[in-house]
């Protein structure tokens, strides 16, 4: 007997296949034109437990022995609220392994579900797996690691599903060295050819993307992509947790297998303990399809905003002005504070955000936050006359915040009971001199919902900056089967903290910083309608960050810092400007010491980021110099809907001033070219191939300098 299952919308095909004696899998997923089905071999949920580990033995989170063993038993497919889909197939355990043999695991206990949704269109999928050990089990039974969503890689017409035949990309990224993007193919990416197709098993080994801590994005973007190298037909991901994930590429028989996963024994001490009658439901992992890297692109754009959390902010994209990069940098004073007020206003800002040190009497702040009592040597008059200066020129007050910290020296560190700190063996966890609020317990969240509160009620707060400036190594092994159990526990009561501020506070705006994008994932996104792109404090440093943003994020999402000084020529002015002008404008800088033409330049670019955020919060992105940009002499990013294209162009100082723009969405077409920012600089030539698809662009000096291009159909 064979099952088969189908599910999807008009831009998505998925087919299940479940037969006798073997797991069910993924037959086709993918746009409907992908005909050709997938290979066979790879089980859809990937299980490995303590009793029965890999079959045959590797550190993958597929192979799972336990997974081969997983048998159909029912499906439903369900309409959703918003027209969403979703698919339920139930498995269960239904042969003995070999824990069965040594009597230590006398009864098929396990069942797993997965849960599969699709949007009501676009070609992309959200993906989640729960496990059961059965009420009636006669023993508990351990989870070391699984997997949200499993498949084998076979892209485009042809399917070809062997490694030779796809292109990774991969992001590192670091504190101020945001998504490093690194394009090349799969084989030289570490999954070497090793004559496999001679012996017909797969690969021990894998490529394997993974975090560390509890900076979800401390070293990596949780995301990636593969394509078919011939045709260019794209797969990306995205594993969505602010915690521990991991995703495995691997070569099996059949060809090459995609796994994602939160947190698992190997790389994040996470396991769990299933008691008779227990779950355990993995993080969501997302995965999207197209004919191209920017399709696919496109239908991950789509799914986020489908699936984030529905705020004013989303519609509005107000601008937003920052005290600190380059500015203030931590030291902000009432006389400091009121040029800049009156100068963000002038240029047009709708938030002035007060950043970090407002709670402090001195520089020597570190180990003293987590009271978030108001200084009153900085603000002698009292801080409420800061932001009634605010909203007398007509902007809403923000602060900054970094709330899940205690500093040892604080008086909440004294004050609150030691379970509401993440420990470790009954000892408070300390990092960097502060302790880290365990959200699980009543008196972490009490605590810091009365913050939240009284910042709302006393002055006014419309915009919290979210800041998150350490990583704890070990989670919390309080009350949990694990120090990794823990931390996934405390950060799915984070999240659900996050959604209870914007519960009570509905015209509140919350930004997601961590040391800049030490925690951009999409479960933090999902709930925030910003995210600090960087850290970066040098302007030719941040345009490659500013670039590549839009593929871990949303286009409107991306607070990139723009942070013009006095010293700046004019095209600097305009480089660091334009970084914000396709995302969101964030401002900073002592724009009151600007001349009069910089003043100006800083009012266009307002006025051109105003104008766009329609287009902004509906279009999406395409890299059309590709995406490993970083060091590259020209970056460039593009949003495009149906009925224009606008391109951000920053060229590096002393490089090369010619760079061919392919942009084959434009192809054959007759294109007119606008300059949108900046409108008064030296003109630059231009000039549009309409039968290759090309814009061929020679800036006017080997000079840092960037413009923001509009290409419109005729």
């Amino acid at each position: 007997m064979s099952v088969r299952i189908e599910v999807g919308n008009r831009d998505l095909e998925i087919v299940v296949v479940a037969d006798d004696g073997a797991p069910p899998r993924l037959l086709r997923c993918g746009p409907p034109s992908w005909a050709a089905d997938l290979p066979a071999g790879q089980p859809l949920i990937e299980i490995v437990t303590g009793d029965s580990g890999h079959a045959p033995s590797s550190s993958r989170i597929t192979y799972g022995e336990l997974s081969s063993r997983l048998r159909y038993v029912d499906h439903a497919v369900t309409d959703l609220p918003g027209g969403w889909t979703e698919l339920t197939l139930t498995t269960r355990e239904t042969q003995p392994g070999p824990a069965h043999r040594l009597g230590t695991v006398t009864g098929l206990g396990l069942e797993a579900v997965v849960r599969v949704t699709v949007p009501p269109t676009g070609c992309a999928l959200r993906s989640e797996v729960t496990v059961t050990n059965a009420a009636d089990a006669p023993e508990p039974r351990t989870l070391t690691s699984v997997a949200s969503a499993a498949l084998h890689v076979a892209l485009g017409h042809d399917a070809d599903s062997a490694p030779d035949a796809l292109t990774l990309a991969t992001a590192r990224n670091d504190w101020i060295g945001e998504s490093r993007w690194r394009v090349a193919p799969l084989r030289s990416s570490g999954l070497e050819e090793l004559g496999l197709g001679e012996r017909t098993v797969g690969s021990r080994g894998h490529v394997s993307v993974a975090s560390r801590g509890t900076w979800s994005t401390g070293g990596h973007l949780p995301c990636g992509a593969l394509w078919n190298t011939a045709d260019g037909a794209a797969v990306v991901w995205q594993v969505e947790n602010n915690g521990g994930w991991r995703f495995d590429i691997a070569e099996n028989a059949e060809g090459t297998s995609l796994a994602l996963s939160g947190p698992t024994e190997d790389d994040h001490r996470w396991l769990a303990v299933l008691a008779p009658g227990q779950s355990f439901t993995t993080v969501p992992a997302s995965l999207a399809f197209g004919d191209d890297l920017d399709a696919a692109a496109a239908a991950m754009t789509g799914l986020r905003r489908l699936s984030r959390r529905a705020h004013p902010d989303n519609e509005e994209l107000p601008v937003v002005y920052n005290d600190y990069m380059n500015t203030l940098m931590g030291d902000p004073t009432t006389e400091k504070l009121l040029p800049l007020i009156d100068a963000a206003a002038d240029a047009g800002a709708d938030y002035f955000v007060m950043d970090a040190g407002w709670y402090s009497d001195t520089d020597d702040w570190w180990s003293t936050v987590g009271d978030w009592i108001p200084s009153t040597v900085r603000f002698p008059g009292g801080m409420g006359l800061v932001f009634d200066r605010i909203r007398e020129r007509g902007m809403r007050p923000g602060i900054w915040l970094e709330p899940e910290v205690v500093g040892v020296d604080a008086e909440a560190a004294k004050r609150l009971p030691r379970e509401a700190f993440f420990l470790s063996r009954g000892v408070p966890v300390v990092e960097s001199e502060r302790l880290h609020l365990d959200l699980r317990h009543p008196a972490a969240r009490a605590h810091l919902d009365a913050v939240i509160d009284r910042l709302v009620a006393e002055f006014g707060i419309r915009y919290f900056k979210f800041d998150y400036n350490v990583t704890v190594a070990r989670g919390t092994d309080h009350d949990a089967d694990s120090a990794g159990a823990g931390l996934l526990a405390y950060n799915r009561a984070h999240i659900d903290w996050l959604a209870g501020i914007l519960d009570r506070h509905p015209d509140v705006t919350l930004e997601n910083c961590g040391s800049g994008a030490m925690r951009a994932d999409w479960a933090m996104l999902s709930v925030s309608q910003l995210q600090s792109t960087s850290d970066q404090e040098e302007a030719e440093f941040s345009a490659p960050i500013a670039a590549a943003a839009p593929f871990a994020m949303l286009p409107e999402q991306a607070a990139n810092w723009a942070y013009p000084a006095a010293d700046m020529s004019p095209e600097k002015t305009a480089f660091t400007l334009a970084n914000g002008v396709l995302g969101r404008l964030y401002l900073s800088g002592f724009l009151h010491l600007l001349s009069a033409d910089q003043k100006e330049l800083v009012a266009e670019a307002v006025r051109v980021h105003k104008d766009l955020r329609p287009f902004i919060r509906t279009a999406t992105p395409s890299w059309p110099l590709g995406l490993e940009q970083r060091d590259e002499p020209w970056q460039a990013l593009a949003l495009r809907d149906e009925t224009q294209t606008v391109l951000t162009l920053w060229h590096q100082d002393g490089a090369a001033t010619d760079v061919r723009v392919p942009l084959p969405s434009l192809r054959g077409r007759d294109v007119d070219v606008e300059v949108l920012f900046p409108a008064s600089a030296p003109a630059w030539e231009i000039a549009w191939s309409p039968e290759g698809g090309v814009l061929e662009v020679t800036a006017g000096e080997p000079c840092l300098a960037a413009r923001v291009l509009r290409l419109t159909p005729q």
